[in-house]
């Protein structure tokens, strides 16, 4: 006979219970995200396309500006282009739709122009675009993602920022900020393991310093397990951040914005 549920035990059924009742099918695709760099050579029906997009614009957007552009590369040559840009990296040449997610301030400021108003926006005006860029492009990522489709950012854009701008030939107020490859997948690799959410959900106020370096150390070891399963140097995350972080990186990123026009102050 089943003893008696006590405090305890009664808080985890509880909470056992819930995960289950939470798990829905939206909650069940983004838990399976991992990013896809090997795709089939199969072509993405075009309607596919514009209903991902379309999925993309109907993510929230500040006061409606709808500061954003997607960029799809369809011409081969400057698609070998951004693929030796951004590293080389071959999978941006091989996949089947290839997206640039641009901050796009350039239709604010050609109304602006256009009532001889001064467009006026600084720092808030750049973060709102880089914001609404990224809701956009994520809600796309999720509804291809619902359709079978495997996808991946592209930072690697922002190795040669003038260089990009020179191959899209853009404007004033248009802000490249990564790429996104989109294919039928042709590699199942394990999802690469997150922090704990402890590590990210706090309530109130931030930890103490103490805290956040203790729930990194405990991560460590999942992060170290899961490289050594790759085949890759097996280290822990809080090494992988010192050595990303430990140095400048893209040091031409900002000056390629402000020469596009977003003030950074």
């Amino acid at each position: 006979m089943p003893r008696p549920l006590g405090e305890g035990q009664d808080t985890l059924v509880h909470a056992a219970v819930t995960y289950r009742v939470l798990m829905n099918e939206v909650i069940k695709l983004l838990l399976s995200h991992r990013s896809i760099r090997r795709f089939a050579d199969q072509v993405i029906p075009e309607q596919h396309v514009e209903a991902c997009v379309r999925a993309g614009q109907m993510a929230s957007t500040s006061s409606a500006v709808q500061a954003y552009a997607c960029i799809r590369i369809k011409d081969p040559g400057r698609r070998r282009a951004l693929a030796d840009l951004a590293g080389p990296q071959e999978k941006v040449s091989r996949a089947p739709e290839f997206f640039v997610i641009c901050g796009d301030a350039r239709r604010h400021r050609l109304l602006c122009e256009r009532a001889g108003v001064d467009y006026d926006q600084r720092m808030e005006g750049f973060l709102i675009s880089v914001i609404d860029a990224t809701l956009f492009a994520q809600n796309m990522v999720i509804a291809f993602e619902s359709l079978g489709y495997g996808v991946c950012y592209t930072g690697g854009i922002r190795n040669d920022l003038p260089g990009v701008g020179r191959v899209l030939g853009l404007p004033q107020g248009v802000y490249p900020l990564y790429g996104l490859c989109v294919g039928v997948p042709a590699e199942i690799p394990a999802p690469r393991p997150r922090l704990p959410t402890e590590a990210v959900l706090f309530d109130d106020g931030y930890p103490t310093d103490e805290d956040v370096l203790a729930s990194i150390d405990r991560f460590d070891a999942t992060y170290r397990d899961y490289l050594a399963k790759r085949g890759a140097t097996a280290r822990g995350w809080g090494e992988s951040i010192i050595e990303k972080m430990g140095h400048a990186s893209r040091v031409s990123v900002g000056p390629y914005y402000r020469d596009q026009g977003a003030v950074m102050a």
